[in-house]
């Protein structure tokens, strides 16, 4: 599974099942023992949990790379490993 980024102990990543469609484009999260799975668009949590301050930071993060979340789900649909996002400062 792809990572895209990382921050603050929080780790971003992505992947798709060849031949296997997803439903609808998203991103799973790592943060110690939590994980959770975000939709880009709308930007919503559907799986999973996370503390609330790591919650707000990944909220805030994917709302300032949403373009690049998008672009990161079209390659690896094409079948090319996405490109690293930057990570929240």
């Amino acid at each position: 599974m792809p990572e895209l980024s990382r921050f603050f102990g929080i780790i971003i990543r992505m992947f798709v099942e060849p031949n296997e469609p997803h439903h609808r484009p998203h991103f799973h999260v790592y943060y110690q023992d939590y994980t959770a799975v975000y939709s880009i668009d709308p930007l919503t949590q559907i799986a999973g949990s996370l503390p609330i301050k790591q919650l707000r930071l990944v909220e805030a993060w994917a709302e300032l790379h949403l373009e690049e979340l998008q672009a990161a789900w079209q390659e690896l649909q094409h079948g090319s490993l996405p490109s690293k996002i930057d990570p929240l400062r």
